[in-house]
């Protein structure tokens, strides 16, 4: 089936068969074999951005609750709840197929700490430790800054969010904005420069 060329990895409901393959990947210093497939964000690899987060974060606490903002099939997910597996990991998507890869994979990787949904699923009162993210810049300004506005907040005091964006896709003017945004509230700064891309650091403060 042709998929319409207005679909993006961020469509709800991809229109595309659902047609899954296995691809090879390294996760928490393991290598493992996980479930992928068209029309979700980087479908063939772990895409560059999050291979630069990845290489850039600290190892995180043991527990918690974890967010992946943004999960696609779930390398974020995945690599957090292996790394933690007292912690609670929330994997967040509007692609439905990519929560139900990220489901399939934790259960193929054996790992019960991963609940995935949509945004909306999850108790507004539910309070974040770490998020990790590579967050979705081609949905347009608007809506990525209602996603920051919406998620950023729900960190705890001192909790902290890594945020990966190409310096070509405007990861500067990125980092201004969440700096005026978040003022008083969030302290932004740019924890790594890798390969073209920033790594934003974004602790709670109060």
């Amino acid at each position: 089936m042709t998929e319409k060329k207005t679909e993006h990895y961020f469509s709800a409901q991809p229109v595309g068969e659902f047609r899954s393959t296995e691809i090879a990947v390294r996760l928490a210093h393991g290598d493992y074999t996980v479930e992928t497939a068209g029309s979700i964000f980087s479908p063939d690899h772990i895409d560059a951005g999050t291979e630069q987060l990845l290489y850039s974060v600290p190892t995180p606490d043991t527990s918690g609750n974890f967010l992946d903002l943004g999960c696609g099939w779930g390398p974020l997910a995945l690599t957090l709840a292996l790394e933690a597996p007292e912690a609670a990991i929330y994997a967040v998507d509007v692609n439905e197929r990519a929560l139900e890869l990220t489901r399939r994979n934790a259960a193929r990787l054996g790992l019960s700490n991963i609940t995935v949904g949509l945004p909306d699923s999850f108790d507004t009162n539910l309070s974040f430790d770490l998020i990790w993210s590579n967050p979705p810049i081609r949905v347009g300004k608007a809506e990525l800054h209602e996603i920051m506005t919406t998620w950023l907040p729900r960190l705890t005091v001192d909790g902290v969010a890594y945020l990966v964006v190409a310096k070509h896709l405007g990861a500067d003017s990125f980092e201004k904005w969440l700096g005026t945004q978040f003022e008083g509230t969030h302290e932004v700064t740019r924890e790594d420069t890798r390969k073209g891309f920033r790594i934003i650091k974004v602790v709670r403060t109060n």
